[in-house]
């Protein structure tokens, strides 16, 4: 009976434990509570967007503070153990105030990383209080400052905090040989991250840290000279990442480190052949020797890494044929990436051998692969594959994606494959890259229904012709899709306009597509290049742009049969930066908020049949670097305020009169070409300025006086000729300049 009520006593302090759980009390400290208001309210005075900053963290006294996003607490006692800020965006450097941190008696973890180099802590608000905080931590185990400006000052009190299991200094604005001795009483670390920072010198020892299992001093700056033979008594190490670090000499020391699982040593100047002792790495699952000057073969004693996973050797100096039968028993083996910078490179392709691995990925890019390798034949569990720029022809291997239905990535680009047939299954590829070949015939029409959620296409510079898939509106979730330099022609089909909703990037230059380029109604409201030059579209500018009128930043035209006027709506568009609009049949004047769009650098209207006057006077200057304005009717003066800070101005062959401005705000210019014009009156001396010019023609027109001896002073050209467009100027004007 007794038991009975004791569980049933039991049972009643459960269920409210539960109710209050669910109404947000008791499972969060008060005092604790408190103390993250108190954490946001300062991390809110240095942020410049205070609304982004911890937005859950709320002084709602029914919201529970464990379900915070960033805090995690202990089950039983409430307490929290994990904080993590994420981004702050931070407006400027500032000091991370860690007495803040006293009231969170039991946390675990701390992470104060930025992301992208947002949060821009640069040290502790009070050295002496950084101190003590640290020393207060007493459960402080894994500590992240990732990704902010911290320096070498900080590491004194980092000591402090002797219950650290895991470290994490990446991405900050540490530099100079590094002192172990700062971390001296680190005794418990068993991961530190230096990697990303400017430390120089020699390798540093950590030998005194004997519960380190994994280091990683990858992109820093340690000196080429440095011999990795204080790596001997690192024999503790699980993982070690030391790539990008300008490290040299022979690497056979590391195969001491029998307890590796990791090693990263990319991107350094390592030569000659592979170590045949590195076979002897038993627990090795990732080995990246990528971006190097390694040689040879690979060596046979790698088929006794029985627990590899990861293999990459790309980027190296590797020469005749390479045999992967080294890789046949290695039944973990996944990812394998081959590829060399020499392009002596053959790799094996006709083997008797059956692997017994399968990958996920494989790359065997610049191999001087002829034919496919027949061990991918075996292969049913890949997820990417790259062959790209190789000497592969025939059909595309469209049984790859038979053989492997979860394959997500296709690069073939850089080959000499002249056909293209799909199977006949619906495939989930996400990214396809042919382009670069010699693929002819009729692009395939049903390419949409056998590949409806490919995310990325390039099938540019091949020989492709006919209509354009009309069943390309079924890929719902393409960003991408470059088909330019083809031969295909007709109109472009309604149902891609509506149904490629997702697009951002979409190129169709150099074909013969007609009709309209961007009709009324089309669902390209993410649109952000938009490459359609090079064709026979007709009609007007239409109003189809404006679905992309918040995105669309590079919009090219130019070279098709467009007439008409360019509407005043243009500037609508307010995040273009590039407008090419050349070579078309347009007229009219320009109007005048053209040149008022304030992200636009590059506008080219030459080639067309615009007439009138220049606008004298925008009320916003475009951010304009490159202006062509050739080969057109205007008529008036050359306004002085359209030109500032214009770096290349092409105004040749028009119908321009008045005066050579001053170009007093035009201090940066490089190119002015005014040609072919009806200027008057003298050469002013003003154009001696111009430090930075390269290339000047002011010939063809009615301009008389001297020329200012003061521009033999400046130096034209770049050494020899500059050509612009289909215009070639002399490097240095001619003694004798006739205008």
């Amino acid at each position: 009976m007794k038991e009975k009520v004791f569980l049933g006593q039991n049972l009643i302090w459960v269920l409210m434990l539960l109710l209050g759980q669910l109404h947000g009390y008791k499972s969060c400290i008060q005092k604790e509570r408190k103390a993250l208001l108190e954490l946001k309210k300062y991390m809110v005075s240095k942020s410049f967007d205070a609304d982004q900053v911890l937005p859950t963290w709320t002084n709602d006294t029914k919201s529970n503070c464990c379900q915070w996003k960033g805090v995690e607490c202990n089950t039983t006692s409430g307490r929290v153990t994990d904080i993590a800020f994420g981004r702050l965006y931070s407006g400027e450097s500032s000091l991370l105030n860690l007495s803040l941190l006293h009231p969170f008696e039991e946390v675990r973890s701390l992470n104060i990383s930025g992301q992208k180099y947002i949060n821009l802590f640069n040290g502790f608000f009070d050295d002496v209080e950084g101190y003590k905080s640290l020393r207060k931590l007493r459960n402080l185990e894994i500590l992240d400052l990732s990704s902010n400006e911290f320096n070498n000052s900080i590491f004194p009190f980092l000591n402090a905090a002797t219950s650290l299991k895991t470290l994490s200094l990446r991405g900050n604005q540490m530099d100079g040989p590094f002192q172990t001795k700062e971390l001296k009483d680190l005794t418990n670390l068993e991961l530190l991250d230096l990697s990303r920072n400017n430390f120089n010198g020699s390798v540093p020892e950590v030998t005194h840290l004997k519960k380190l299992k994994a280091l990683d001093l990858s992109y820093n700056d340690f000196s080429s000279s440095v011999q990795l033979q204080e790596l001997k008594n690192w024999t503790n190490l699980e993982v070690l990442g030391l790539g990008w670090s300008r490290l040299s000499g022979p690497i056979e020391v590391v195969c001491e480190m029998k307890n590796l699982r990791e090693l990263d040593l990319s991107g350094n100047q390592f030569v000659g052949q592979l170590p045949l002792c590195l076979g002897s790495l038993k627990k090795l699952r990732v080995l990246d020797l990528s971006s190097n000057q390694f040689n040879g073969n690979l060596p046979s004693s790698f088929s006794r890494l029985e627990s590899l996973e990861y293999l990459s050797l790309s980027d190296n100096n590797f020469t005749g044929l390479f045999s992967l039968s080294p890789l046949t028993n290695l039944t973990k083996l996944k990812v394998f990436k081959l590829s060399s910078t020499s392009h002596m490179l053959q790799v094996e392709t006709v083997s008797t051998w059956q692997p017994k691995f399968q990958l996920s990925v494989l790359v065997l890019r610049l191999c001087s692969l002829e034919k496919i390798p027949s061990f991918l034949m075996y292969q049913k569990s890949l997820r990417q594959v790259d062959l790209s720029s190789n000497r592969l022809s025939g059909n595309l291997p469209t049984w790859l994606l038979v053989n492997n239905p979860k394959l997500e990535v296709l690069q073939l680009q850089n080959n000499s494959f002249t056909m293209f047939q799909m199977p006949t299954i619906v495939h989930n590829l996400r990214v396809l890259d042919f382009s670069a070949n010699d693929i002819g015939g009729v692009f395939i029409d049903d390419i949409g229904h056998t590949l409806p959620n490919l995310e990325h296409m390039n099938g540019s510079n091949n020989e492709l012709h006919g209509p354009f898939p009309s069943s390309m509106g079924e890929m719902k979730n393409i960003y991408f899709l470059d088909l330019s330099s083809n031969n295909l022609s007709g109109t472009l089909p309604r149902s891609f306009f509506r149904g490629c909703f997702s697009l951002n990037i979409l190129k169709l230059s150099r074909n013969k597509f007609s009709g309209d380029f961007l009709p009324r109604g089309n669902n390209f409201s993410s649109l952000n290049v938009l490459r359609m030059d090079d064709n026979l579209f007709t009609g007007k500018i239409g109003v189809g742009l404006l679905s992309s009128n918040n995105t669309l930043s590079i919009l090219d035209v130019s070279s098709n049969f467009l007439t008409g006027a360019i509407p005043s709506w243009i500037s609508e568009l307010y995040a273009l930066e590039i407008l090419l609009i050349s070579n078309n049949f347009l007229q009219g004047v320009i109007p005048p908020s053209l040149f008022g769009m304030p992200y636009l650098s590059f506008l080219d209207l030459s080639g067309n049949l615009f007439c009138g006057a220049l606008p004298s006077h925008v009320d916003n200057a475009m951010a304009k670097k490159i202006l062509f304005l050739h080969n057109n009717n205007f008529t008036g003066l050359i306004p002085g305020t359209l030109l500032k800070h214009v770096q290349i101005l092409d105004m040749r062959n028009n119908e321009l009169s008045g005066t050579i401005p001053q170009f007093v705000d035009t201090k940066d210019i490089s190119i002015l070409l005014l040609r072919g014009n009806y200027l008057t009156g003298s050469i002013p001396r003003q154009l001696c300025e111009l430090r930075n010019i390269r290339l000047l023609d002011l010939s063809d027109n009615k301009l008389n006086g001297s020329i200012p001896s003061c521009l033999h002073n400046l130096s034209f050209g770049l050494g020899g000729e500059e050509k612009i467009g289909n215009y070639i100027a002399i490097a240095s004007p001619p003694e004798n300049l006739h205008l």
